[in-house]
């Protein structure tokens, strides 16, 4: 009986698929580069990043020469491989890489707008915390003495320190100067929008990188009207550095830094008094208070779901908070959070 030849069954080649990182377009060294037509086999290329890419401290990004390292990158000399510093979302703008932290201090800026609580009283100047990693400085010749007396401060003004700001006071000022060395912030407050905050609460929102936080771009002094709630009206300043100020408004004060357009030689001694520097707070009733504490809750909300914080906002979720009849005085009584359909609903109107 012969014996019967088949041919050979060839089984199919199963090839699973391999995720690729942004390093790996290169080929392995082990690897043929032509193909079975004999062509060189494509490489593949650092694709752009999206929104949500996260990478870690030590990972690394990519060692194509062609892109340059940015903000929260590293690179030896000796290699060409661009290496992730921090935990962060990783951006590309144009060929630049560079890694925006998930959580951050503030970095000062020169012109921004903040809010700062005064820790230290040195010579010649105080010492503010600004939510930078050093903390800040506010020369006594950068405030306005009372009086409107525009001269060179003495020792008799050293002597005095105490009398326009101590020890936990809180400021709005903006930052004028920047250092070279040390990134170091030194504030100035010679305008009437600025000074010691009175009448009001303090907020802190994080998020200063990639998370929530304070949009620096975007009007920052502003106030809420809540009329309709029997409350009067709420002054809101949002620091870029993510320290908040919701007060009582005082009509009196700002007519005067609006008509005068801020502090000049003309109408200084008007304008700037003993009462500027005042720590005692004016009588607030018990409506503003409500609306104060409903604005804060808003602004913790869209912090906590990582909606940056600005005009329009904080604006849209306080509305959608009166629509919904968010009562935090009972909240503050009882302990319980807000629903989830309150703050879904005041997500919802703030990121639309």
């Amino acid at each position: 009986m012969g014996l019967a030849v088949l041919p050979p069954d060839f089984e199919e080649e199963v090839v699973h698929p391999v995720s690729r990182k942004y390093d790996d377009y290169q080929d392995d060294s082990d690897t043929s580069m032509d193909d079975a037509n004999g062509r060189p086999s494509k490489r593949f290329r650092l694709s752009q990043p999206a929104a949500s890419q996260i990478v870690l401290p030590g990972e690394t990004i990519t060692d194509d020469t062609q892109w340059m390292r940015g903000h929260g990158t590293y690179m030896t000399d000796s290699s060409t491989t661009i290496i992730a510093t921090l935990a962060g979302i990783l951006k590309t703008t144009n060929k630049l890489l560079s890694v925006a932290p998930l959580r951050a201090r503030y970095t000062p800026e020169i012109g921004d707008l903040v809010v700062g609580r005064i820790v230290e009283v040195q010579k010649n100047r105080w010492k503010v915390d600004v939510a930078a990693p050093l903390l800040a400085q506010l020369p006594l010749s950068s405030i306005n003495l009372p009086g409107g007396v525009l001269r060179r401060r003495t020792t008799a003004d050293e002597l005095q320190m105490r009398n326009y700001f101590q020890e936990g006071d809180l400021v709005v000022a903006e930052v004028q100067q920047v250092g070279s060395s040390d990134n170091t912030a030194s504030l100035h407050t010679r305008s009437l929008k600025y000074g010691k905050l009175r009448n009001g609460t303090f907020l802190a929102v994080s998020g200063t990188g990639g998370g929530g936080g304070v949009v620096r771009s975007r009007r920052q002094v502003f106030t809420i009207n809540s009329g309709a709630q029997s409350g009067g009206d709420v002054d809101v300043i949002l620091g870029v550095n993510g320290y908040i100020w919701l007060s009582k408004h005082v009509q009196q004060a700002d007519d005067q830094g609006r008509m005068s357009g801020g502090v000049s030689i003309s109408n200084l001694d008007d304008v700037v008094s003993t009462a500027i520097y005042s720590s005692q707070n004016d009588d607030i009733g018990e409506g503003t208070r409500r609306e104060i504490a409903r604005i804060s809750e808003c602004i913790k909300i869209l912090a906590e779901d990582g909606v940056r914080v600005d005009e329009d906002t904080v604006i849209k979720a306080y509305e959608a908070a009166v629509d919904a009849e968010m009562s935090v005085a009972d909240q503050a009584g009882t302990g319980t959070r807000v629903s989830e359909e309150v703050r879904r609903r005041i997500v919802d109107a703030a990121i639309h």
